[in-house]
């Protein structure tokens, strides 16, 4: 089976300003690597859906996705907070991601791709239970996460959060939820300030210091995730899949490589092939530097279509 790669045009219409780091660029960066790197044959392309009121009322407050379908400007930019806002094509977006999340996990489910992956924005893993934060309207993730063990029966779910930032708004959503093991590394202290302090029993979360790099990262990986994993032995894996940990990524101070993002993807397939007949769901959270982003994501991929063999 191939890995599907779920996007859609309405994701590039999402702008928050021309001084955002969270860019419509992104993607096409994303898709350039792909194109250079030879592999885009090798993935089933899908277009996202809209998430539906129901799909996302499984995470979020009716009222919150209400509140949020009312914040959408018909011009101009409406900010949420200060760091996230929504311009008129926003919301299409933000249920296009959701709705990626959706389509994908029942591709994967259904045993009709063996993975897949996400390419969509806005992000999601800052998006608190009814709190849109750090350029976050809805938890991507957290959609996929319960879809999965709503729709599909499934009854132990990973979530991967390689991001630079805590995925604070990930664990609001499922701590103490034993249906759900989040494991997590990232830049502590740094935005948003968050996982360090007496987090829940299913979250293992591995703060790392600034100038931390491959060695650090690996250890936490090896050390922490891994026996975790072992022990929950998940139906499902989910990646938050933020490429930001980088070491050309000015917007924090890990110092990460491509072929890091190879090694800790293969680490956690090795587990999903293992317990979870190889299912795997990524999206796309940060990345900021696109060079680096295209090629990290396409390391990524590679691993997840098993073409590094």
């Amino acid at each position: 089976m191939t890995v599907a790669f779920v996007t859609h045009a309405d994701c590039l219409k999402h702008e928050m300003g021309e001084w955002h780091p969270e860019r419509p660029e992104r993607l096409a960066a994303i898709e350039d690597q792909l194109i250079a790197s030879g592999i885009g044959p090798f993935l089933e392309r899908h277009e996202a859906p809209l998430a539906t009121d129901e799909q996302l009322a499984r995470v979020h407050p009716l009222d919150y996705v209400h509140a949020i379908r009312d914040a959408a400007p018909k011009e101009g930019t409406v900010h949420l907070d200060p760091d996230t806002a929504m311009n008129p094509h926003s919301l299409q977006a933000a249920l296009r991601a959701a709705g990626a999340a959706v389509l994908a996990t029942d591709l994967v489910m259904r045993g009709e791709a063996s993975a897949a992956f996400c390419s969509v924005r806005p992000p999601g893993h800052h998006a608190g239970r009814a709190r849109p934060m750090g350029f976050c309207i809805f938890n991507n993730v957290a959609v996929a996460a319960r879809h999965a063990l709503e729709a599909h029966g499934a009854a132990r779910v990973a979530i991967i959060d390689f991001d630079v930032h805590h995925g604070n708004g990930t664990e609001d959503i499922f701590e103490d939820d034993p249906r759900v093991l989040m494991a997590s590394t990232f830049q502590h202290p740094f935005y948003p300030y968050s996982g360090t302090e007496n987090p829940a029993r299913n979250m293992v979360n591995v703060p790392l210091p600034a100038g931390a790099g491959s060695k650090q990262f690996r250890a936490a990986v090896t050390q922490d995730w891994l026996p975790a994993l072992e022990d929950f032995k998940p139906e499902l894996v989910l990646f938050s899949a933020g490429f930001d940990a980088h070491a050309e990524d000015d917007m924090a101070m890990l110092s990460l490589t491509d072929q890091d993002y190879a090694w800790v993807t293969r680490e956690v397939k090795n587990v999903a092939d293992r317990h979870a007949g190889g299912r795997i769901v990524s999206m796309l959270e940060g990345g900021y530097a696109l060079s680096a982003l295209g090629r990290s994501a396409v390391q990524h991929l590679r691993v997840l279509a098993e073409l590094d063999r």
